[in-house]
């Protein structure tokens, strides 16, 4: 009996995925879409962001939808990111038909339905993890079902703040100056 092992997969394999995936230890992931609560949380924190960088002309803001491409991967084995909202700042890749090259400086993961219970607290937190080790420098976790945003900075696995109803969430230093009423994230 003769086995065959399957090479590992590359970023060009990704690019030629139909469906939302990363590229984690040579494995395309693939990932769940949304519902309609995170998808319109996501939406209108990247609109926000958006007009931030009109305003700045400082960075570029994504939706949905959007691949970061690592050229090393991480120790975790990740070499790509598609995170529900992001802010980048740095080049744009020379084909912009392509992933952005590098790691977003403010990334936005909002939970969906299947992001709760405690297996899925260690994966989210791998992940941010991985983002810090890419260069990222602030994270969000915003959760639909509590109404708060959950700012996570390099250091302990904690979140340095949670913002509920009523307040202001930042992203800083990541995007100075910017904020967006938590209330206004879910309407």
């Amino acid at each position: 009996m003769s086995m065959t092992t399957q090479a590992p997969a590359t970023l060009d394999d990704l690019f030629l995925v139909k469906e939302k995936a990363e590229l984690i230890a040579g494995r395309i992931v693939p990932i769940m879409p949304s519902g309609d609560a995170p998808s319109s949380a996501a939406f209108r924190i990247a609109l926000r962001l958006d007009a931030e960088a009109r305003r700045t002309g400082l960075g570029v803001a994504f939706p949905d939808g959007i691949g970061y491409a690592l050229d090393t991967p991480l120790p975790s084995g990740r070499q790509s990111f598609c995170p529900d909202a992001s802010y980048h700042v740095g080049q744009r890749p020379k084909n912009r038909m392509w992933f952005v090259e590098g790691a977003p400086i403010f990334v936005v993961e909002v939970r969906s339905e299947n992001d709760y219970g405690p297996a899925a607290e260690v994966e989210m937190a791998a992940k941010r993890a991985d983002y810090f080790a890419a260069g990222t420098l602030v994270v969000w976790d915003v959760d639909p079902l509590a109404g708060t945003v959950a700012l996570f900075r390099m250091g302990p696995p904690r979140p340095d703040a949670i913002f509920r109803p009523d307040q202001l969430a930042d992203a800083e230093p990541a995007v100075p100056g910017w904020r967006i009423a938590v209330d206004e994230i879910f309407l």
